[in-house]
């Protein structure tokens, strides 16, 4: 399995695989990060009505999380990844920080993760969707080297969709 860069280690966060018993802080994550968009959009975002103990059965679900200096282990972020073989990515099906941790680089580790994961399958890209609405969400793409390739309206909400083509592993 991919591994976080020595900095990420140094710095007290460790990334495993989500459990049904991470469900709840899992949403709880979503609920407190999404629902700053609920105005915009006019209803709540996608990420905000998943299924998450159906996402653990269809997707790979990767908590971050932080240990204190005092030993208290904290979930700070997750990134939900599907395997597009069809389209050759591993495609984000959402990524979250905890609001109160956003800004210190943690959505910057789940991204580098998620394309680690990707480089082992020997996918050669990544691909990911946010609602046109969260125009922050757009911008973070562009800096994380992502492309749009295309805006659609899909179950209801308008999307812009990403692409990046990874280097491969030799």
């Amino acid at each position: 399995m991919a591994v976080l860069s020595q900095k990420a280690l140094e710095n007290g966060l460790s990334i495993r695989r989500a459990k049904t018993e991470d469900v709840p802080s899992i949403q709880a994550m979503v609920n407190a990060s999404y629902s700053k968009y609920i105005e915009r959009i006019g209803k709540p975002p996608a990420p905000m009505v998943a299924d998450y103990n159906e996402l653990l059965n269809t997707s790979d679900i990767y908590i971050l999380e932080t240990t204190s200096d005092d030993k208290i282990v904290k979930i700070v972020g997750s990134i939900i990844l599907r395997i597009d073989g069809e389209a050759d990515a591993v495609k984000v099906n959402n990524l979250v920080v905890e609001p109160a941790a956003q800004g210190r680089g943690y959505g910057r580790v789940l991204m580098d993760f998620a394309e680690d994961v990707a480089k082992e399958k020997g996918i050669g890209s990544m691909a990911l969707f946010t609602n046109v609405k969260m125009y922050e969400n757009i911008g973070l793409y562009a800096k994380f080297g992502y492309v749009e390739t295309g805006r659609k309206s899909e179950d209801g909400y308008e999307r812009v969709y990403f692409r990046k083509e990874l280097k491969r592993k030799d």
